[in-house]
């Protein structure tokens, strides 16, 4: 059976998909918008199917078959980059394509370490990475998107498996000037009137507002952000306080203004660290390499981003 098509192609689909815009994924593959746009037309004449929805500013949404063939498209590049590896493996080389995905609460302060230090070690690794919530990374490791994701271990599936590096107390986050700020530690009963700023991704959301369902206590909630670095400088600047599990580097917000950190006393649940991936992925070469360096790496980082009572 002869293919009309080819894996770069089927990579320039992977990539709408996924961006939601044709803008978005040139920028990503650092192509054209144009190369991707001609890719698109000739799959949707090859296979007789429109597979997006265009949509005004350039904006793309996948039909229902074009869902379906976006997820066979991913499993396809997944296979072939198994057979680069399978010829790795034969050769005993760390090599090839490896796509890791991180949960975007940490990512800056892990990620780009680990990748330096890790193609260093392998320089012939094509290291690709990616910053999103918890869902996205389990929908990617299951569709083949991504080969390793560095997570916490929040509602996990039974079909990955979950490596654990760090067992990280949560913390409570306050402006260096709040009255609660010079705490040795504080409890969810004295924060319950104290304005909060939510870390509001999904699930994290729901991990932290557990703590105060237990404890049979409301939270009064007056802002909302997705993005760690908002809720930051928002906290810096005498909005409300906020929780968290890793410790930043610096007591400093992005804006520059001073944090506190403070432990959250009481039997509360830490969120575990580790690495998320499929199971029997560590059959790769390469796979297991990179948990294997990660693992070695993190033990000497992770310490010093936990704050116990």
């Amino acid at each position: 059976m002869a293919f009309r098509f080819t894996l770069r192609q089927l990579e320039y689909l992977v990539a709408v998909g996924r961006a939601g815009s044709i803008t978005l994924a040139a920028e990503g593959l650092n192509v054209s918008p144009p190369s991707i746009s001609t890719a698109i037309a000739q799959l949707e004449a090859e296979f007789g199917l429109p597979l997006f929805v265009r949509k005004h500013a350039h904006g793309m949404s996948p039909t229902q078959s074009g869902r379906e063939m976006i997820r066979e498209a991913a499993l396809a590049l997944a296979a072939a980059g198994r057979l680069t590896e399978l010829a790795a493996q034969y050769r005993g080389t760390v090599k090839g394509r490896l796509n890791i995905g991180c949960l975007l609460t940490f990512a800056q302060i892990l990620v780009p370490q680990l990748r330096r230090s890790f193609i260093t070690r392998y320089p012939e690794v094509e290291f690709h990475q990616s910053e999103t919530h918890q869902a996205a990374l389990i929908d990617g490791l299951r569709d083949a998107a991504l080969d390793v994701a560095l997570t916490y271990d929040l509602a996990l599936p039974g079909d990955l498996e979950f490596i654990e590096l760090a067992s990280l107390p949560p913390f409570v986050m306050l402006p260096a000037a709040h009255p609660l700020g010079q705490r040795a530690s504080l409890s969810l009963s004295e924060l319950e009137e104290v304005p909060l700023i939510l870390l509001d991704l999904p699930l994290s959301a729901d991990y932290f507002l557990s703590f105060f369902e237990k404890a049979s206590l409301k939270p009064r909630i007056v802002d909302r952000s997705r993005d760690m670095a908002v809720v930051r400088s928002l906290v810096a600047n005498d909005f409300g306080y906020s929780i968290a599990n890793v410790r930043p580097q610096s007591n400093r917000a992005p804006d520059g203004k001073a944090l506190a950190y403070v432990p959250l006393s009481g039997p509360l649940q830490p969120m575990r660290m580790g690495l998320l991936c499929a199971n029997g992925s560590r059959a790769s070469l390469t796979i297991r390499a990179f948990i294997d360096h990660a693992t070695e790496t993190l033990q000497t980082i992770l310490p010093d981003l936990i704050l116990r009572v």
